[in-house]
Parts: C-alpha cells; sequence; structure tokens
C-alpha cells in the first residue's frame, strides 16, 4: 500500500473513531467559554471558530459564551486610562465599564462574522438583550471593585429559541442589575450559569492553562479525568490554588447541577476542543461526577 493510500486511511480511521461521540451527543447542548490568547492570535481564533462550528453541523447545539480581558487591557491602556485592581480583580469604575462594553460588543460581533463566513447562522448577544443575564454587584472581601456582577438569573429562553431556529448564539458577558446599571461579569461564572441554566450536556473552558495537575511544578502530572470529590480534595489540600480555584468551583457546580462533563483546556493548542470531544486521547482535564463516568 503507497503513503498516500495509507494517509487516506489514516483520515477514515478518525473520521470512524469520531462517530459514536456524534451520536451520543447528537441534539446536545455545549456552552464554550471562549478566552485567553486564542482570542489573541487569529490563526487560533479561526481554529476555535472552525471547532465550534464543525460540532455545529455534526449536530451538536453548540453555544460560545466569550471573554475579553486582555483586549479590555490593552484598550484601557489605549485611551490613557490606569488600571486599578483589588485582590486581583480588575476595578470597574463608570469610564472603565463604557470601554470594557465597547470592547465586548467588537469582539462580539468580529466571532459572529468568523462564523457566518463558514457558513453558520449566528447571533451575537448581550447579557443585556432580553435581559439575558441578571445581576447583583460583587464584592471582593467586602471591598467595592464597581461595576462588576454576580449572575442572579439567566433567561435560558431566549437561547432555547435561537438554538430551536438553528442559530449558534455567541454571548457577551455583560448584564443588567435590578436598577438597569450594567455591569461586566467574568466570563467563567457567564458560561457555567448559562450551562447550568440550558442543561448543557458539556461545558469547555478553552484558556491559557493545559489543564489540572496534582502537582503544578511537575508537568506529567496532568490529570486527564478528575471527579467532583477528588477536585475538592486538591482544593483543601492545597494542589488547585489561587485563580484555578473559583475555575474549579464553576465545573464543580455544573456537574452539581446536571452538565455531564465539563473540560478544562489549552486553547492554544490547535483544534484542542475537537481532539477532547471527538477522540479516546483527550487532551486537557475532564471533570465528571464520579469514577462511573470515567
Amino acid at each position: 500500500m503507497n503513503q498516500n493510500m495509507q494517509k487516506y486511511l489514516d483520515k477514515a480511521e478518525v473520521l470512524i473513531e469520531a462517530l459514536p461521540y456524534i451520536q451520543r451527543f447528537n441534539r446536545k447542548i455545549i456552552v464554550v467559554k471562549y478566552g485567553g490568547s486564542a482570542m489573541i492570535d487569529e490563526e487560533l481564533q479561526k481554529n476555535v471558530i472552525k471547532d465550534v462550528t464543525l460540532l455545529k453541523l455534526t449536530g451538536f447545539k453548540p453555544i460560545i459564551v466569550h471573554g475579553g480581558g486582555k483586549e479590555i487591557s490593552r484598550w484601557v491602556g489605549k485611551v490613557g486610562m490606569e488600571p486599578k485592581f483589588i485582590n486581583g480583580l480588575r476595578v470597574t469604575d463608570e469610564d472603565t465599564m463604557e470601554v470594557a462594553e465597547m470592547v465586548l460588543n467588537k469582539v462580539n460581533k468580529g466571532l459572529v462574522r468568523m462564523v457566518e463566513e463558514l457558513g453558520v447562522r449566528a447571533i451575537g448577544i448581550s447579557g443585556k438583550d432580553g435581559a439575558l443575564l441578571r445581576v447583583d454587584k460583587k464584592y471582593s472581601d467586602g471591598e467595592d471593585i464597581g461595576y462588576v456582577g454576580n449572575i442572579k438569573s439567566v433567561n435560558a429562553d431566549i437561547l432555547f429559541d435561537l438554538l430551536e431556529k438553528d442559530f449558534l448564539p455567541i454571548v457577551c458577558p455583560i448584564g443588567l442589575d435590578d436598577d438597569y446599571n450594567t455591569y461586566n461579569i467574568n466570563a467563567d461564572d457567564a458560561a457555567y450559569a448559562i450551562a447550568k441554566a440550558v442543561h448543557a450536556e458539556k461545558l469547555a473552558f478553552l484558556s491559557d492553562i493545559e489543564g489540572v495537575y496534582r502537582n503544578y511544578e511537575d508537568k506529567d502530572s496532568l490529570i486527564s479525568e478528575l471527579t467532583v470529590a477528588d477536585a475538592r480534595s486538591l482544593i483543601e489540600d492545597g494542589s488547585i490554588n489561587g485563580g484555578m480555584i473559583p475555575k474549579i468551583q464553576n465545573c464543580i457546580g455544573a456537574i452539581e447541577n446536571g452538565v455531564s462533563r465539563v473540560h478544562i483546556l489549552d486553547g492554544r493548542i490547535p483544534h484542542c476542543l475537537l481532539l477532547e470531544i471527538f477522540t479516546k486521547k483527550g487532551i486537557g482535564t475532564a471533570i465528571l461526577h464520579n469514577e462511573d463516568d470515567m
């Protein structure tokens, strides 16, 4: 058999390997939180959008929830504003909120354009539209960090309607409080709340981390599959710390509210989403309810 023929047979094997996953997740909702370097690098950005578009065309019902922190920081600097942080969190005053909303809406419509170019219908919406995301003011250890919101409700009917009409919703993490003030929302928190509200089958976090390590200093200790009980133990013994704690708590919350599996993936790896979902190997960390789900 010549090499060219073997190359095509290898491609066929990859497609066959994906078949049971396509069958299992047909018509199921997957929420993809999209952030980190994959939003800045144009080539990675195209790869992520191609992945999500392929998921849609193979029967999934994807929803993208995107961040924009790095781009917001760039624009805050560009307009000559000095960023302020309390306990590691950006203080979002009125002027910063105005810049953040402008940047996030720009990012949102850019992603819509990329999906549309691939022949899939997309609609970009802010959490303000139809009161999709209602919030309360968030504090950091009792300190005021400005217009940063905690989600208290999600109007899931909007997303169900869009999915039913065969659109791919792309959600910008901005919400309203009871007095109709505009608040910035952490994209991880928004993705978690939306996944819970729409009873998603899967929730995938794309960011600049490879996954969960048993020991962060040892790059060979990446954990491929992690139960909720194990995740809690790793937080308690300090193996998971710092900024990873809220991310893992969102993962645990999603599993305990009906999401069957949560994936933490390195968005810097091309096509990480497809590799994790459609192959036996997996490349990040999958968090699941218990060992029976492995």
